[in-house]
């Protein structure tokens, strides 16, 4: 048993056991100071000294890099920590454009929240010249960047190098020249990113943002030859409610229903139902792979910045990704083809727009694969954030909407397609549906926990179906992919089928969720949320959605037939090294 550690903050004896930093120990004892570089899951970097504390004996001291030790007298608010945090915040708003009102990040920036808090009024420092100011980069079909906007906390660039292991993101030149950019100053575009917008997620300014999309959603949904349909992903329900108050992880799904109806969207559909589809799909191929033994491990192809990165990095690999289409795009051909026949709708207007917790997902609806007849089956894709924008444009009372169902057939839904959203979802629904079309047998206990958890970023799983020897690894991050990529070029793979989520955690923490500095605990409780919901569903396995069954009888014919491989399926492209021009 460890003695009992304490320390003291602004007089108060406060206990700490293993936590990293002071400022962690602050924050369990319910206090805070602020910070602009400081986030749970990177490592610290002590870049912007806003978290100073005032220690006796020791003087200022970063909070954020400082260990905690039994004994310190810590005090948070003190005249020299007030003043070293104004003029930090001076000599960044000097260098910083000012343009507010007109900023996507108005009123959730951290560096305009604690300018008010401060009272930061008037700047001693100059502005910087108007011929220092760069250009906005906004050749990314994901992100805007903004350098302009940049206080070079960092963030950005520990977030792409430590979850992604990809360095697109880096610092050059020196003084005050000093930037944060891609490679060789190259825009966004033309570079390796993958759009996964975990470099968005934790900017603290608008340096880094998710490119906005809904006026173009707007001028659909206001035109009234068109009709508009939407789906929306299962990671969006658990998170959307944040943005009005709501506890993450509450699942907001009728309240969302009710909300796109008032914003104007003709129907309203469930990518959870595409995820019930791709389980058939990928299942039936992942046996069929076993029982050929080619192209093993089979890789999950949900994630589209896991799917750019090995066409990127690994093109020599891609035959080990899933012939499958995400749940959004397996969507978006069934209501192309089916809509305007079950509702009498004229293809030439109709509208296919997706609510999404990844920004990839942009980039992912405007490949060339995901288009047919000259155009894309998801004509746009807008984030959880800006979904939350245009409720509250619309001056909608998200909280005392009373909720609604989804259209049918398209909004029947199972548990299985509820959990793709978290990590480890898709392979745990996956398995519920392989077992029973290997065996004949039902799965009774459908709950494989083993899968389950948002801290863990890799995990393997030895599952036995019906005799025969099965693991699962999962893995979020693409860092830890690249794990086990060099795994099985090395012979040391004993697993058989990989899940990647690019995210954190999954979905659920996807960059195009609402923000949060304390994303650790957040993502936990948003895939809560949907293990839950998974629960109290009446039916938890794909292959038992009645809507599924019926769109097979009538449209598929069965898993894997030459109608699903041209509608659900898709073919990667080798992106080496320029090989193949960029979306």
């Amino acid at each position: 048993m460890t003695d009992k550690k304490t320390l003291f903050i602004d007089g108060k004896e406060v206990e700490f056991s293993d936590e990293p930093n002071l400022l962690e120990v602050i924050r369990k004892a319910g206090m805070n100071v602020p910070t602009f570089c400081y986030r749970p899951d990177l490592t610290s970097f002590g870049a912007c000294r806003m978290c100073v504390v005032e220690i006796e004996g020791r003087g200022i001291q970063s909070s954020c890099t400082m260990p905690p030790e039994a004994g310190l007298k810590v005090h948070l608010n003190t005249e020299k920590t007030r003043r070293i945090r104004k003029t930090v915040l001076e000599l960044l708003l000097a260098n910083h454009d000012k343009k507010c009102l007109t900023c996507e990040r108005n009123g959730n920036c951290e560096l305009q929240q604690y300018a008010e808090e401060y009272g930061i009024k008037d700047i001693r420092f100059p502005d910087k010249d108007l011929e220092d100011y760069l250009p906005v980069d906004d050749s990314s079909p994901s992100l805007v960047r903004d350098p302009n906007k940049c206080i070079l906390c960092g963030a950005c660039v520990r977030a792409c190098s430590e979850f992604q292991g990809h360095a697109v993101l880096g610092f050059a030149n020196r003084g005050s020249k000093t930037v944060v950019q891609p490679m060789n100053g190259r825009p966004l575009g033309q570079v390796d990113c993958v759009n996964c917008g975990q470099c968005a997620a934790v900017c603290p300014t608008g340096a880094l943002t998710i490119k906005n999309e809904t006026d173009l959603v707007w001028d659909e949904i206001t035109n009234p030859e068109k009709t508009v349909v939407v789906q929306m992903a299962p990671a969006t329900r658990v998170a959307l409610g944040e943005m009005f108050g709501l506890e993450p992880g509450e699942n907001t799904i009728g309240l969302m229903n009710a909300a796109l109806r008032k914003i104007g969207f003709n129907l309203v559909f469930d990518t959870n139902f595409g995820a019930d589809l791709t389980i058939m799909e990928e299942a039936s191929e992942f046996l069929e792979r076993l029982k050929s033994g080619k192209n093993l491990p089979l890789f999950t192809s949900c994630c589209p910045a896991w799917v750019k990165y090995l066409e990127t990095e690994h093109p020599d690999m891609v035959n080990h990704l899933s012939t499958c289409k995400s749940p959004m795009s397996m969507l978006s051909p069934v209501l192309v083809d089916l809509v305007p026949k079950y509702f009498n709708v004229a293809r030439e207007n109709l509208v296919v727009v997706a609510v999404m917790p990844c920004t990839a997902k942009k980039y992912e609806c405007k490949r060339p694969e995901m288009y047919r007849n000259g155009r894309p089956d998801t004509d746009y894709v807008i984030t959880t954030q800006e979904l939350g924008k245009m409720i509250r444009s619309a001056g909608i009372d998200f909280k005392s909407l009373t909720p609604e169902d989804h259209d049918s057939p398209f909004g029947e839904y199972t548990g299985a397609g509820t959990i793709f959203g978290a990590s480890g979802g898709v392979a745990e629904a996956a398995v519920r549906t392989a077992y029973e079309f290997a065996t004949g047998e039902p799965l009774n206990d459908v709950d494989i926990k083993q899968m389950r958890g948002t801290s863990n970023r890799s995990r393997s799983i030895e599952l036995d179906l019906k005799g025969t020897k099965l693991v699962v690894r999962v893995v979020s991050t693409l860092r830890e992919a690249e794990k086990a990529i060099q795994e099985i070029k090395e012979g040391k793979a004993d697993f058989q089928l990989l899940e990647v989520m690019a995210c954190p955690g999954g979905c659920v923490n996807g960059g195009g969720q609402p923000r949060s500095c304390d994303d650790s605990k957040i993502k936990a409780e948003r895939a809560d949320g949907l293990y839950k919901e998974d629960e109290n569903l009446p039916i938890r396995k794909s292959h038992l959605n009645p809507s599924i069954q019926k769109l097979y009888q009538e449209y598929l014919e069965h898993p894997g037939s030459h109608k699903s491989h041209e509608i659900l399926h898709t073919t990667y492209t080798n992106r080496f090294a320029g090989s193949y021009k960029d979306v």
